[in-house]
């Protein structure tokens, strides 16, 4: 015993210490933190106060669940004890009873007086059959309480009938298959009733003699055996497997069925076990924690205080959140006063400075003693202008400021000047009351340079574009108002934006080339950082009103104020396009030139082929004149005769007919056409020349080439001048026949830079080109000719060009020893979009195999 009164007082010692730490924490807080806490202490203590009592109700609540529980286990309980131990009674005088029907010594009158005495004793039985091995009656005996008609027939009985799955079936072959006793599962009798049958088998010198039936009433049994003291205190019922009740203790009323009770207790029906239940429930006769009065007046308590403390921690909390506020806006206007560049001076309606800032000081140079508490004249107004400063203080103590604020000189304590800006508004004090003037100062010395700088900039820039050639103006696209032209404008257009609007497209008055006729703008209805990001469009536009044409670049902008604007920068290229003209006229004439040049250079081969079919018609006449006199020729060797007279005619006009369509005067035409008929006519104007220099032609033209757009007169010149030139090269090189030839191809190409192509090459065994002519081959009037004129090639570039094609040449090179030179040129094939896919499918199936299928002509 001392020494449990000694560790009882060991835990004393340390309470001052906790006091004095809980004393020292709760100093260390903050005044708000405190009231915090200590608002909060209250709301706890009463929440725990609340807690305690719903977990006393809830306790006691669970406590009385559990008795109710096991006073329905316990009851259940007894009721199945007190039924089993009667059934199984009942049982064992059945098997007595059985035993002498099986011995033959009780005959059917004696079973029925036994069954009489048996079921007048035992109500719970409503009748008892016997019957043998084939399910014929010996006897039967119904008990008086259930037999409903005495002066009449008995009730029907439920027999097990051979081939019928009832239970009395059922339950007869159970008892024969194990030879013991077998209850049936509970079933409705002839009445409606719920009933379940006992069958005693009748074993006689160890064979099957039939069975003894014994129906018991499910009603009876739990009327009878259920104790009274149970049936008070819970409803005790019977269920079946399906959970429905066959009887209780506790009849409901017609139409409404049993309300599961809360507390329920289950045990099976013994010793039958034929999935019957004895069911025990029971309900709480005590108020819930709902409906105790007292629970609720100590929660409506409870609420109540809690909403008292929630409003007083609410009103607490509100008055931190305003002090706290009001602290950090103290300490947000002295931070901002300190950091940032704006002087501050307050005074009051006399005049006299009472607060400057750090800013104020650092901008004059003076400090905050030697400012506040002066009047004026102040120590920073510069001496000139002592007058000046004071006639503007006047009107600032009167209130007569402009809002702008005014601009004034400062003078620095180191006597130095500065431009400031001055802004000034009222002191009001809490009352209302105007106590003084609160003036900002800002140095704008650096600003006013900027500015100035800004203003030259700007002369310059307008400058600028006044002394352009140009037209340059800008046009608010939703208004339609013309915000800037410049003189070249004014001078065509006036100030007027009808002008602007001819040259976007958006007015009549002008119209534009075909390839750029478009009256819808492609840039509408896209957002505004789209536009302004878009580039110019340049396009040319003739205006009718000044017979000019213009070179028109637009570009859409954001002005000065936020609008969307478009800006046009419009050059005169009248005379640019006169020239153009002229150029193309003058080329027109070389081209024309070019082939009559090329067809001088031909003349003695021209008059040589000519000359071939002229002799011939000549021999042909004088031989058959001859014969005719001589009367020495026949009919048919005369028509022979004048057939190949005039077959040669024939030849030597179709030469002069090719010539003439080569060298006729045309307006360029283009026109969908074939390069193998291009080619063909080509090489018949060519092998003139070539035959007359013993020069052989190999041509290789693709299948299925596809149509290209191109002046076929203009391509046939470019193929029979690079075909003559090879063939001169060929001839003036003085080579071997071996080296004598010329190869031509047509073959479709595809390429990143170009796409879908026709490609035509002229390759020769020359002796090649050197690197100094390759480099200057296209320019005008340049030839390696003693007799050339320089334009051959020169035009022959300018034609594939126009037609947007390329030409190149290169030399051919075995090792370092030069072979021959390969001049080709590419034509585009202009299709139709559905055809691209084809075409390019086409262009590479051929440039995987190249040599399928060549067609070569020798000549």
């Amino acid at each position: 015993m001392p020494s449990l009164t000694d560790t009882s007082q060991q835990p004393a010692p340390p309470r001052p210490g906790a006091k004095r730490l809980f004393g020292r924490w709760w100093r260390s807080q903050s005044p708000a933190r405190q009231d915090r806490f200590a608002t909060l202490g209250p709301l706890l203590s009463v929440l725990l106060f609340l807690a305690a009592i719903i977990s006393a109700f809830w306790y006691l609540r669970n406590e009385e669940i559990e008795r109710e529980t096991e006073s329905v286990k316990r009851d259940t309980e007894i009721t199945q004890q007190q039924i089993g131990l009667r059934l199984i009674q009942n049982q064992e005088a059945l098997i007595r009873m059985a035993r002498e029907l099986a011995t033959r010594v009780t005959d059917a009158d004696s079973f029925v007086g036994q069954a009489e005495a048996f079921t007048r004793e035992r109500p719970e039985i409503t009748h008892m059959t016997w019957i043998d091995a084939r399910r014929s009656v010996m006897a039967s005996h119904w008990a008086m309480l259930y037999y409903l008609n005495p002066g009449g027939d008995a009730p029907e009985t439920a027999l097990p009938v051979d081939g019928r799955g009832n239970e009395p079936e059922a339950t007869f072959r159970a008892a024969r298959e194990s030879r013991s006793p077998a209850y049936s599962r509970a079933f409705a009798d002839s009445t409606g009733a719920a009933v379940f049958q006992l069958h005693v088998p009748l074993i006689e010198q160890g064979v099957f003699a039939g069975t003894l039936i014994t129906e018991y009433s499910v009603e009876a049994l739990v009327r009878h055996f259920v104790p009274a003291d149970v049936a008070q205190r819970h409803m005790i019922s019977v269920v079946d497997e399906q959970q429905q009740p066959l009887a209780a203790t506790v009849t409901t009323l017609p139409g409404q069925g049993s309300r599961r009770a809360p507390i329920v207790s289950e045990a099976p029906l013994t010793p039958a076990l034929n999935g019957l239940l004895l069911r025990g429930q029971g309900w709480r006769t005590s108020i819930g924690l709902i409906s105790n009065t007292l629970f609720w007046m100590v929660l409506a308590l409870s609420v109540l205080t809690v909403w008292m403390l929630l409003g007083t921690w609410r009103h607490m909390r509100r008055r931190a959140q305003i002090q706290g506020a009001l602290v950090q806006e103290t300490n947000f206007r002295r931070a901002m006063e300190n950091s940032m560049p704006t002087g501050m001076r307050a005074m009051d309606l006399d005049g006299r400075i009472t607060y400057v800032n750090a800013a104020f000081c650092q901008m004059t140079g003076f400090t905050q003693g030697e400012l506040v508490g002066r009047l004026p004249p102040y120590p920073y107004w510069p001496p000139d202008r002592v007058e000046e400063n004071g006639r503007l203080l006047q009107q600032e103590l009167q209130g007569r400021s402009p809002s702008g604020g005014i601009e004034v000189k400062v003078m620095r304590k180191d006597g130095t000047q500065f431009d400031a800006r001055m802004y000034i508004s009222p002191l009001i004090d809490p009352k209302g009351q105007q106590t003084g003037w609160m003036t900002s100062v800002t140095n704008i010395t650096e600003a006013k340079r900027i500015r100035d700088q800004l203003s030259a900039s700007h002369e310059r820039f307008t400058t600028v574009l006044e002394g352009l050639d140009a037209s340059v103006s800008v046009l608010s696209v939703q208004q339609g108002e013309l915000l800037f032209c410049n003189r070249s404008y004014r001078l065509w257009f006036g100030a007027d934006a009808r002008g602007h609007q001819q040259m976007a497209g958006s007015v009549e008055g002008a119209h534009f080339k075909p390839e750029d006729d478009d009256d819808v703008d492609a840039m509408s209805g896209l957002p505004t950082q789209q536009l302004t990001e878009t580039g110019a469009n340049p396009r040319e536009v003739f205006v009718a009103s000044l017979q000019k044409w213009f070179d028109v670049r637009a570009r859409y902008l954001q002005w000065t104020d936020g609008r969307l604007a478009q800006m046009l920068i419009a050059t005169d290229i009248t005379a640019r396009l006169h020239a153009e003209e002229q150029t193309a006229a003058q080329a027109e004439k070389a081209q024309v030139t070019s082939r009559l040049v090329t067809m001088g250079e031909m003349a003695s081969s021209v008059a040589h082929e000519l000359n071939q079919p002229l002799t011939a018609i000549t021999n042909y006449c004088n031989g058959m004149v001859s014969r005719v006199r001589a009367d020495t020729i026949e009919r048919e060797d005369l028509v022979a005769a004048l057939q190949k007279t005039a077959r040669q005619a024939e030849r030597a006009g179709q030469i002069i007919r090719r010539i003439r369509a080569f060298v006729k005067r045309s307006e360029p035409q283009r026109q969908p056409a074939q390069a193998r008929q291009i080619i063909d006519d080509a090489v018949d104007l060519a092998g003139i020349e070539l035959r007359r220099r013993s020069v052989t032609i190999h041509t290789y033209v693709a299948q299925r080439l596809p149509l290209i757009m191109v002046d076929p007169i203009l391509i046939e010149q470019v193929v029979l001048n690079l075909l003559k030139n090879a063939a001169e090269a060929i001839d003036s090189a003085q080579l071997p026949p071996a080296r004598r030839h010329i190869e031509l191809r047509v073959v479709p190409r595809h390429t990143p830079d170009e796409g879908g192509v026709i490609e035509f090459s002229v390759t020769d065994m020359g002796p090649g080109l050197k690197d100094e002519v390759i480099g200057r081959l296209y320019e005008a009037f340049f030839s390696t000719k003693a007799e050339g004129l320089g334009i051959g090639l020169s035009l022959c570039r300018t034609i594939v060009e126009s037609h947007r094609g390329r030409m190149k040449a290169q030399n051919i090179y075995n090792g370092e020893l030069t072979v021959g030179c390969r001049f080709a040129f590419t034509l585009p094939v202009d299709l139709p979009a559905r055809q691209h896919a084809e075409t390019d499918s086409a262009f590479a199936q051929f440039e995987a195999a190249p040599s399928t299928n060549p067609t070569a002509v020798s000549e």
